[in-house]
C-alpha cells in the first residue's frame, strides 16, 4: 500500500506554513503562481556580504497544502545559501519527485507519496521556483 500523500508530517508542516513570513526591507522580492491550482506564493531574500541567503521571507498563505508544507521546510533551509546551492536544490527535489532520483534533498523526504501524482510537483516547487526570482532580482543568478 503507498503512503498517504497528507501524511502526518506535510499536515504539519502545513500549519507552519500557513502565517506569512514577509522581510520589512528585501534585497529581492518575486511572486509566483501555480498554472495548475492557482497556488501564490511571494518570497522575500536579504542577503549576507556573501552573496547567501541571511533571511528568507515567505507568504504561502494563497498556497495550496503541500505548498505551504514545502514553503515550511524552505524557510528552515534556505539560510546560508547561495543561488547555485538553491538552484541545485530545486533540481534535485524535482529529480526526485519525478522519480529520477532516490534521495531527496536533506528535508524534503515526507514529499515522497507526491511522486505519484505528477500534477502535484509544481505545488511542491514553487516556494523554491519564489525564492529563485526573488535572487535573480536580488541581482543573483545561478551558477
Amino acid at each position: 500500500m503507498s503512503e498517504a500523500l497528507y501524511n502526518a508530517a506535510i499536515l504539519r508542516l502545513k500549519l507552519a506554513g500557513e502565517t506569512a513570513h514577509r522581510l520589512p526591507a528585501a534585497d529581492g522580492s518575486a511572486i509566483r503562481v501555480s498554472p495548475v491550482c492557482g497556488s501564490k506564493i511571494i518570497a522575500d531574500v536579504a542577503l549576507g556580504p556573501d552573496a547567501r541567503i541571511a533571511t528568507v521571507g515567505l507568504d504561502a498563505t494563497k498556497a495550496c497544502t503541500l505548498g505551504q508544507a514545502s514553503a515550511a521546510v524552505l524557510l528552515e533551509r534556505a539560510p546560508g545559501l547561495d543561488a547555485a546551492a538553491m538552484a541545485a536544490t530545486r533540481t534535485i527535489l524535482a529529480d526526485f519527485l519525478a522519480s529520477r532520483a532516490e534521495t531527496a534533498p536533506e528535508g524534503w523526504a515526507m514529499f515522497a507519496p507526491a511522486r505519484a501524482h505528477r500534477a502535484r510537483h509544481p505545488s511542491i516547487l514553487l516556494a523554491l521556483d519564489a525564492v529563485l526570482a526573488a535572487l535573480a532580482e536580488a541581482g543573483q543568478v545561478a551558477a
